[in-house]
């Protein structure tokens, strides 16, 4: 397995940017890694997001509007599409499924990150989260996002501000992921 970083520092990646880096590296996964925040010090634990389906039917709409990205989601079937309405449906079912791939595969890692996760840290949430997350929304590649913990809680912030510490979590994470892959091979791979 390679990963690679969207960033090498403290800068904003734009939400599409990030995905688009993704897919230039040919992913199979997007994992994005975050710490939360509150309002009040009292939440604490980590916790795993993946796309709400409200999101990702509103996100297919606008691929479908854009056609110079038919051939990035669609790979080679985007040259057989023509843009005419009656091949908009065909393209419509082939990003549904691609989707309904992608969430479904999005939904079996994060548990095994959970999972993994519970072992090093308290889990704020320890069932799969739902949201409307822009950084979620790719149709090709199965995407999560990982709470860490809280930086609004005294005692997480002091955790996750500990290398060590940050390594545990960077390991189960990982752990997560090689599972997910034994069982799930992604097509093409040596998996």
């Amino acid at each position: 397995m390679k990963s690679v970083l969207v960033r090498s520092g403290d800068y904003y990646v734009g939400y599409g940017r990030r995905t688009d880096i993704a897919r230039k590296n040919g992913a199979d996964l997007f994992v994005s890694i975050h710490a939360d925040a509150f309002t009040t010090p009292q939440p604490r634990g980590g916790s795993v997001w993946v796309l709400s389906m409200k999101r990702a039917n509103t996100e297919l709409g606008r691929w479908l509007e854009k056609k110079e990205r038919y051939s990035e989601l669609l790979g080679g079937a985007a040259e057989v599409i023509q843009d005419s309405d009656s091949e908009r449906y065909l393209t419509q079912a082939l990003l549904d499924m691609s989707m309904d791939h992608s969430m479904t595969t999005s939904y079996g890692l994060s548990n095994r990150v959970i999972n993994e996760m519970k072992k090093v840290t308290h889990m704020h949430k320890t069932s799969p989260q739902a949201a409307s997350l822009a950084v979620l929304t790719s149709p090709d590649i199965p995407s999560i996002l990982v709470e860490t913990g809280f930086i609004s809680n005294p005692k997480e912030e002091k955790n996750l501000n500990w290398s060590a510490y940050r390594k545990r979590l960077a390991k189960a994470i990982f752990n997560a992921i090689k599972s997910h892959f034994k069982h799930t091979p992604p097509d093409g791979t040596l998996w």
